[in-house]
């Protein structure tokens, strides 16, 4: 048997989750999705849908979806849906859980890598926030929930984009990428984007594609050269450089330095992002015990981290990701003739000791 996909829906108040789960509840899209539903959400999908008193936990939607509102916890919940699965009960290919409003998703997608049964029949897709985009800067500045739900994502949906105005939207793009700059951002409207966009995503591969956003490394390329010393060129994410250059669609935004400064530069958020990269390989060795300590200290602010490593001893890519303290690796394809090899690591999380980890990972070098 395949393992059952799972998708984690995470995201502010009001950011049209409860929109994209009527969606997956009630359209005619052919798949058989299981939405569990946190019981806490203040929005809760019943007064539509579903029977609002009903003494049953499970809910058989009129499009073969099933809805679950969990009482207990998320791994008992997922339990008991895989074993009414097995014994032909129910029918489902793939879950989805939508997290309550203000929670973390670190706990949700823990639970897919720390319980052994879970692991041996669920695996997870991604993580998938939405962003209300007139409400967001507000949000991200009160709440560091919704700071977190942002570095944690895979996918970023921006919904009510129609409310601002393209500078707007610009200013708030930028300010996400700056914290995640691993997640595409695609604004939607009202729960009508593409299923297969918000589908089988494989956030959580461990997969050679380390998705950086293109605008995010020029930046960093912008003064890459006043420390050339270095096998690899670091920038002070904390600080943005004045131009930046974004291709958006809806025309060119004035890259004015005034003007710029005005809208990018009075958040100084926690939840940062930092690419490091390196030509020399790593000695694996000395790499795994840096990384095993860093873990160990920071892992609880650690949101999300993934690297494609070049590592001394071996002709084969090696791929590592992690969620808080829990990581994990693997051998990836032979490095092609004629590729640099180069190590390229992505960290993000909540005012990470950016000197420490460059200067360790250094050392690491061989």
């Amino acid at each position: 048997m395949s393992l059952i996909p799972a998708t984690i829906l995470t995201g502010f108040l009001g950011s049209g989750k409860t929109t994209l789960l009527k969606r997956l509840l009630s359209e005619a899209h052919g798949q058989k999705i299981a939405v569990i539903e946190n019981e806490f959400g203040e929005e809760n999908i019943d007064n539509d849908i579903l029977v609002a008193d009903t003494k049953e936990q499970i809910i058989q939607m009129s499009n073969g979806c099933i809805c679950c509102t969990i009482r207990e916890d998320l791994r008992e919940t997922l339990q008991l849906l895989a074993a009414k699965r097995r014994k032909g009960l129910l029918a489902f290919d793939r879950v989805v859980i939508e997290t309550t409003g203000l929670a973390d998703p670190g706990p949700v997608a823990q639970t897919f890598f720390m319980d052994e049964e879970i692991a041996e029949t669920y695996l997870i897709d991604s993580i998938i926030t939405l962003v209300d985009a007139k409400h967001a800067h507000q949000q991200l500045d009160d709440r560091q929930e919704a700071r977190r739900q942002v570095g944690f994502a895979d996918q970023i949906f921006l919904s009510k984009a129609d409310l601002v105005t393209p500078d707007e939207q610009d200013a708030l793009v930028h300010r996400l990428k700056h914290m995640n700059p691993r997640a595409p951002i695609k604004a939607v409207h009202f729960g009508e984007v593409p299923l297969n966009e918000v589908l089988d995503l494989r956030g959580f591969n461990l997969n050679t594609k380390l998705d950086i956003d293109p605008d995010f490394l020029k930046e960093e390329g912008a003064d890459d050269h006043s420390h050339c010393d270095h096998a690899h060129g670091h920038c002070d994410h904390d600080h943005d450089h004045g131009h930046h250059h974004h291709g958006h669609a809806h025309g060119e935004h004035c890259d004015h330095p005034s003007h710029q400064h005005g809208r990018h530069h009075h958040h100084d958020d926690d939840v940062k992002s930092f690419v490091y990269r390196a030509e020399r390989p790593f000695d694996p060795a000395k790499l795994e015990d840096f990384l095993g300590a860093i873990v160990n200290i920071y892992g609880p602010r650690m949101l999300r981290y993934k690297g494609v490593l070049h590592m001394k001893g071996t002709e084969r890519k090696v791929i590592f990701q992690g969620v808080h303290q829990l990581m994990g690796s693997d051998l990836g394809p032979e490095w092609a003739a004629g590729e640099t090899r180069q190590s390229k690591m992505v960290f993000i999380g909540i005012e990470l000791p950016r000197d420490i980890l460059m200067q360790g990972l250094d050392q690491c070098l061989a």
